[in-house]
């Protein structure tokens, strides 16, 4: 349980500069270390320093204002030493009876400069020193304040669990091991940040992770210069193979079942401490029209959902360039009532077809981005009257079309069925009206040929973002567009691994 690390280290610390005295070692002198700890963090509020006598000798401690559990404080440490009575009343069996003895029902880990008693201090952790001794021993006494575990708001589903992550990078770590009790599931912790100093977890399963993977992400975020890092968003460039394509490479998840199901494939976890967002890698293509739900529901269901949801992608990035291409250079292909009636709504506006479908476009994400922002009630209200009234006037005064109204109405809704796409399809349906716009259908093809081609060259670390599609393999198509029931996937379900372009997949279907 007691942890000693005689070289001044602890796992994962990373010192912090030389520069800002943080390394100073301890001296052994209580008054001088104390005196020191308080010029360091020049006299701050929330610093609690309580000094005490026991069995003779001097002793401090020292911890951050609701960093931690004053109950298990009291219960499991300071009344212990407020009893003891030391046959040898010295420093030295005073901290042997602390590591073998008297405190065992907290973690505890010795530190020997002021860089690392900060950093456990910050982390929760109250600092006992005792006069005499050059170290300060870490109590594990951790109780601040967190949110409690509640259902994930960003990815909602009709059946499973209604657990979500939180914030405690702990309490997550909790929740995947009570999912996944095999001992193959490892974790394996990491810090980034020079000032931040914040913890992270790679969470992945020892016998089915890919080593080329799994070392390539441990390359970049031991490339991951950060002054802070306060979300998973902060290391999503890092692990991003071409960060200024339109589509990631890494996935995000607040859900631990859904992380549990991708680790058990091979694929790695990142959870950081202060943020409920896990990132995936690798992250195919295909798993943006992938939910938990379908695999909750009978085959037959769940493929027609992953249709719709391809559909809706195709929807929402394409509708409003290809209407306005029509509607500008190609007439002919419409039926002759129903080019009648777009051609007398669109003459009524003043704008242009290109101007107006921007407009449009622009003004919903408006909309969409005061509802997200303000208050929960106040955003109901931004939504139904831009939605509604708005919406409602600019027809009226021949602002804009009915028919645009309607295609952009349908665009948005497509665009909630496929979330996790949502950013990249927001840019490229604005390129695709103005190429509709401006080159008609023909620039549309080549306009959505080349984002084809952008989206297969991607690679998350040796792995193509496009499998099992390109290159093909019959082993992961089984749960692509298609997916077939647990009495033929059972244990083999697609593995990571397996897939086409990793080294393990030579000679793979």
């Amino acid at each position: 349980m007691f942890e000693r690390y005689r070289d001044g280290t602890i796992p994962g610390y990373r010192p912090v500069k030389e520069s800002e005295g943080k390394a100073v070692p301890l001296t052994g002198h209580l008054d001088d270390d104390l005196i020191e700890l308080r010029r360091q963090v020049d006299n701050s509020e929330d610093l609690i320093i309580r000094r005490a006598v026991v069995s003779g000798i001097p002793v401090a401690l020292v911890g951050y204002e609701n960093m931690f559990s004053l109950q298990i404080l009291t219960q499991l440490v300071i009344r212990p030493l407020s009893t003891l009575r030391l046959e040898e009343e010295s420093p030295a069996a005073l901290l042997d009876w602390v590591r073998d003895e008297g405190i065992l029902g907290v973690q505890q880990m010795e530190c020997y400069t002021m860089g690392e008693v900060f950093y456990l201090a910050m982390s929760g952790f109250v600092l006992l020193f005792i006069d005499g001794v050059q170290q300060a021993v870490a109590l594990g006494v951790q109780g601040y304040g967190s949110r409690s575990i509640s259902e994930p708001s960003a990815e909602t589903n009709v059946r499973g669990s209604r657990e979500g992550f939180v914030e405690p990078v702990r309490t997550n770590l909790a929740m995947l091991r009570r999912r996944i009790k095999s001992p193959s599931l490892k974790f394996e912790r990491f810090t980034v940040g020079e000032r931040s100093v914040t913890d992270g977890f790679l969470v992945y399963m020892t016998d089915t992770v890919s080593p080329q993977i799994l070392d390539s992400v441990r390359r970049r975020l031991s490339e991951a210069t950060l002054d802070i890092a306060l979300d998973t968003g902060y290391l999503q460039p890092f692990l991003e193979g071409k960060p200024l394509s339109f589509f990631s490479t890494v996935g995000i998840t607040e859900r631990p079942d859904t992380l549990a199901a991708k680790v058990s494939e091979g694929r790695i976890g990142i959870l950081l401490d202060g943020t409920p967002f896990a990132l995936t890698v690798p992250c195919l293509f295909s798993e943006n029209f992938q939910s938990l739900d379908d695999y909750s529901h009978r085959p037959y269901y769940a493929v027609f959902i992953r249709f719709l949801k391809y559909v809706a992608f195709l929807v929402s990035m394409l509708l409003p360039g290809l209407y306005v291409a029509v509607i500008t250079f190609h007439p002919e292909l419409l039926p002759s009532s129903l080019l009648f009636n777009l051609a007398a709504s669109v003459e009524s506006t003043p704008f242009s077809l290109v101007f107006e479908a921007l407009l449009m476009q622009f003004f919903y994400e408006i909309m969409r981005e005061a509802g997200l922002r303000m208050p929960q009630p106040i955003g109901h209200a931004v939504s139904i009257v831009g939605g509604l009234v708005i919406g409602d006037v600019a027809v009226r005064a021949g602002l804009v079309s009915t028919s645009m109204i309607m295609v952009v109405a349908l665009t948005a809704i497509s665009s909630f069925v496929v979330p996790m796409l949502y950013e990249p399809t927001t840019i490229l349906r604005l390129l695709f009206i103005v190429i509709g716009g401006y080159t008609g259908m023909l620039g549309v093809t080549l306009a959505f040929a080349a984002v084809m081609s952008n989206l297969c060259a991607l690679s998350a670390g040796e792995l193509p973002v496009t499998a099992p599609v390109s290159p093909f393999s019959l082993y992961g198509s089984r749960d692509l567009l298609f997916r077939l029931s647990w009495t033929k996937l059972g244990r083999r379900r697609m593995m990571v691994d397996r897939l086409p372009g990793t080294h393990s997949s030579r000679g793979a279907l």
